[in-house]
């Protein structure tokens, strides 16, 4: 006896295209909750221009990860100071501890010396989160060579250096088998617009469209030594660097035409893929740019189905 299956209609609501619903008729954010595990004890990590933003968020997951932690800053001794305060109190039972040191990691000099203070601090360094940066936006032909050569040297160069020392230390140790599998992590915080031409910021897309092939390369050269090399490139994430995208409701609707998930990102979702990148469950992954964007990405003017 043959059995009929039906197959079951979808609902009229789910049979409408995007641009035949109001806000109102789709469903409510709803945000996760995800503790975050001690998957990074014994650790050491560097994360830079954390005294603020992305920045801050990470070296406050990556400490109650377990890990011990150096929060670069290059201005702002109170905010990272702060961070210092938030990352150690965060009620964690195996939170690491955390450090500041100031640089210009545009600076070989001064980064060379921070990684000499991460050194007598912690002995080594495990993870290398590349996290600082900056917008300096003009129209092309107002673009000055400072804005350029500053936007590039703190996004670009800045990273290079870090990666550079940071790979020497991890060639030096090698693979601490009770720490970790992997003798390194470095992780690039790019952003979607290393693949999204951006009008009016050349000089940050061009940054980070740098990023991603640097890091690309850096991960295929250094990958028999057992170092992992990966991004994390962030759509809008709601920091006050961009809260005129946010703050109000108007611009947060117009945010919202861009981004097919229809909520704004928070710094713990970068955060919490942060810890997870430098652990030892993403051993395998190397030379992958992961975008944490809300579809960004996935050309949404086309969502409404042309």
């Amino acid at each position: 006896m043959s059995t009929v299956t039906t197959q079951q209609r979808p609902s009229p609501m789910s049979s409408k295209l995007i641009r035949d619903l109001t806000p109102d008729q789709l469903p409510s954010v709803e945000m996760p909750a995800c503790e975050i595990r001690p998957v990074l004890k014994g650790q050491k990590a560097l994360i830079t221009g954390a005294s603020s933003g992305i920045g801050r968020g990470i070296a406050t997951a990556l400490c109650a990860a377990g890990a011990d932690v150096m929060i670069n800053y290059v201005g702002d001794e109170a905010a990272a100071n702060a961070v210092v305060e938030e990352a150690t109190h965060c009620g964690c039972t195996n939170r690491g501890r955390a450090i500041i040191h100031k640089a210009d990691v545009s600076d070989e000099s001064q980064v060379v010396r921070m990684f000499e203070h991460i050194k007598d601090e912690f002995g080594t360094i495990d993870i290398m989160i590349n996290n600082a940066g900056l917008q300096q936006d003009a129209p092309i032909e107002e673009m000055t060579l400072a804005q350029w050569n500053k936007v590039i040297g703190v996004n670009l160069t800045g990273q290079f250096l870090c990666a550079r020392e940071a790979v020497r230390e991890f060639k030096r140790r090698g693979v601490r088998k009770d720490v970790s599998c992997a003798a390194g992590k470095i992780i690039c915080i790019s952003s979607v617009h290393e693949v999204i031409p951006w009008a009016g910021h050349i000089n940050y897309a061009a940054s980070k469209g740098g990023v991603m092939l640097m890091m690309k390369s850096i991960a295929q050269e250094v990958a028999p030594w057992r170092i992992r090399v990966n991004s994390i490139c962030p759509g809008a994430i709601r920091t006050p660097i961009n809260r005129a995208a946010w703050e109000t409701p108007e611009a947060y609707s117009g945010l919202m035409k861009l981004i097919p998930y229809k909520r704004i990102g928070e710094v713990e979702d970068i955060a919490r893929l942060a810890v997870w990148l430098a652990s030892d469950e993403a051993d395998y992954i190397t030379g992958a740019s992961l975008f944490v964007d809300g579809g960004m990405t996935l050309y949404p003017g086309f969502e409404a189905g042309g």
